[in-house]
C-alpha cells in the first residue's frame, strides 16, 4: 500500500479530481486547504496570506491511499493534471503504508482501504 500526498495549486483542484476519477480501484481522496512556501518563498503568488509574520501562499492537499499496484498512475495523474510549467506547481510524495485499519469494521490492510 502506498500513501500519496500532492499539494498542488488550487486552481487546479477540478482538473486533478477529473484525472483521479478515471483511476479504476482508486478507493477516495482526502481535500484539505493548506498554506505554505517552497524554494520561491511565495515570489510572485498571486494570492498570499500574512500570518505570525510570516507570508504563506494558498495550497490545496490531496491525500490518497492506493494498493502499490495502482501508485504509479496515480502519481503520473496527479502530477500531468496539476502540471502548469511554472513555479509554484507543487509536489508529490509517497510513502510505503505498512497498516490500514477501516475504524467501522476493524478490517485491516488493503481490504481497509
Amino acid at each position: 500500500m502506498k500513501e500519496i500526498k500532492a499539494i498542488i495549486q488550487p486552481f487546479m483542484l477540478q482538473k486533478v479530481c477529473d484525472a483521479l476519477r478515471a483511476i479504476d480501484g482508486l478507493p477516495g481522496v482526502t481535500v484539505s486547504q493548506v498554506m505554505g512556501w517552497g524554494k520561491g518563498r511565495g515570489a510572485g503568488a498571486s494570492e498570499t496570506v500574512e500570518e505570525g509574520g510570516c507570508t504563506f501562499v494558498r495550497k490545496t492537499k490531496l491525500e490518497v491511499v492506493v494498493p502499490a499496484a495502482i501508485a504509479d498512475e496515480v502519481v503520473t495523474a496527479i502530477a500531468a493534471a496539476a502540471r502548469t510549467g511554472n513555479m509554484g506547481d507543487g509536489k508529490i510524495f509517497v510513502h510505503d503504508l505498512s497498516e490500514v485499519v477501516k475504524i467501522r469494521t476493524g478490517d485491516r490492510g488493503e481490504g481497509a482501504i
